[in-house]
């Protein structure tokens, strides 16, 4: 996988963070650079750990499951899309608070990189080098939260669902991307 792939992928799998960012800028009188940064730190560091739990849990199955490993990473990665597309054309307004605290942040990093173990457990068995992939994810995650908090605290909830959709996009066309490489050659 290239960097150019793996940059796509670190996009798509930051827009749900990205969009609670924003959400949490929305919800603060005044955006601090504190503010920007728990997002950013809670969002980045749980969106690089839950690929590579998943890369930790799909390693153990690889051999079982190289053969169809194209077929695993495409349904994974489509689903997930489609999760996150349906997610940005629900009509239901999400509340967020403007709690700060680790109470309120850690179920909310939880949540949004839910999509990340998934997307970990693909990495497995298309042997990404994970290191370096779990990294660059959350340090994307990080950059788009920073943003993310402040363009919530300018602009207001109308990006939240166009930040979702994008991301389900994204997260699609990357697993056909893979599925046709497996397919053509």
């Amino acid at each position: 996988m290239g960097l150019w792939e793996l940059f796509v992928i670190a996009l798509g799998l930051s827009m749900d963070a990205f969009a609670v960012s924003i959400c949490k800028g929305l919800s603060v009188r005044r955006c601090g650079i504190c503010h920007m940064l728990i997002c950013g730190l809670y969002f980045g560091i749980f969106q690089g750990i839950m690929p590579l739990i998943g890369y930790l849990l799909g390693s153990q199955f690889e051999s079982l499951v190289t053969s169809i490993a194209p077929y695993i990473a495409f349904a994974l990665l489509a689903f997930i899309g489609y999760s996150m597309i349906k997610e940005a054309k629900d009509a239901d307004e999400e509340s967020v608070d403007d709690d700060f605290s680790a109470k309120a942040m850690v179920p909310l990093a939880i949540a949004t990189s839910i999509d990340a173990l998934a997307v970990g457990v693909s990495f497995a068995f298309l042997q990404v080098d994970i290191v370096p992939a779990v990294s660059f994810i959350g340090v994307t995650t990080f950059l788009c939260c920073l943003v993310g908090v402040k363009i919530g605290s300018i602009f207001g909830n109308k990006y939240k669902a166009g930040a979702e959709f994008f991301g389900g996009l994204v997260l699609i066309l990357m697993g056909f991307k893979i599925l046709m490489e497996h397919l053509v050659g």
